[in-house]
């Protein structure tokens, strides 16, 4: 750094700090959730006076042109993980306040023609399915979908059809997190695949049973990746799983009347 840029910032810490920026800061959080975008509103003088907002983890730290001015700035991101994250407001080189934050763990409600899941996400064991999901569901994806796939006392499986058994659109497989320590027991969320094992896409399923089957063996034995479990709506589930099935253009254990996934939200 030559003189002239030390000298801007230090103009521009003592002018930040001169006028009570460092005990008149404030930074208020808005909706912090993981995988969603979040804002981060911070309040004081002299904010015109050049500003950074920092917050490790939290991806793609933009400002809100709309907000800015010398009282106020805005900052969005989005939360890859969850747990403590420390966000701070930089000017000059001088922090002016920093925070600690909570993420809190995600879940989601699921509102189906049998009744709402409410599901819980693992994103320590398993990131890639866990932000992948939450991708699809904070698109509003999976609303209107169907489960077009119940195996009674196994799965039901859902995320990939609508009612006429059209194929969704969607978006670029991710690699199989089979390997991460959780099992296909009674009431787990799991990434469905086709044979190839880095496939997974929108698609899920929910284990009405112990699948142990299921779980990784081995690399040539490589199973299904558990990211989530059931927190409610268990009965909802297990409703599904008795509904009656046939084949239908050429897939089976298609529920006989559609099991409409009306909606996904996050909720936490």
């Amino acid at each position: 750094m030559n003189f002239r840029s030390i000298a801007a910032s230090l103009a521009c810490a003592a002018a930040l700090a001169g006028c009570g920026g460092l005990e008149k800061t404030t930074i208020t959080p808005d909706r912090l959730m993981y995988g969603n975008l979040s804002t981060f509103t911070i309040n004081g003088p002299n904010l015109d006076k050049g500003i950074t907002f920092t917050a490790p983890s939290c991806t793609g730290i933009a400002e809100v042109a709309a907000r800015a001015g010398p009282t106020e700035k805005a900052f969005t991101c989005t939360p890859a993980v969850t747990g403590p994250i420390t966000v701070a407001a930089v000017g000059g080189g001088v922090v002016l306040r920093s925070m600690t934050v909570t993420i809190p763990v995600p879940q989601v409600t699921m509102k189906t023609s049998m009744g709402d899941i409410v599901m819980e996400l693992d994103p320590v064991k398993a990131p890639l399915s866990a932000l992948n999901f939450m991708q699809y569901v904070n698109a509003n994806f999976y609303s209107n979908l169907i489960f077009h796939r119940v195996l009674p006392n196994q799965i039901i499986q859902g995320g990939g059809f609508d009612a006429t058994l059209a194929a969704a659109t969607v978006k670029a497989p991710i690699a199989l997190e089979s390997k991460n320590g959780l099992s296909n027991l009674r009431g787990t969320l799991g990434m469905a695949r086709s044979a190839a094992d880095n496939s997974g896409t929108s698609q899920f399923y929910i284990n009405v049973a112990d699948n142990l089957g299921f779980d990784y063996v081995s690399a040539t034995q490589p199973g299904y990746a558990v990211f989530g479990k059931v927190v409610s709506g268990m009965a909802t589930a297990d409703a599904i799983a008795a509904v009656p099935t046939a084949v239908s253009n050429g897939m089976a254990d298609v529920p006989v009347t559609p099991v409409l996934i009306n909606s996904v939200t996050q909720t936490q």
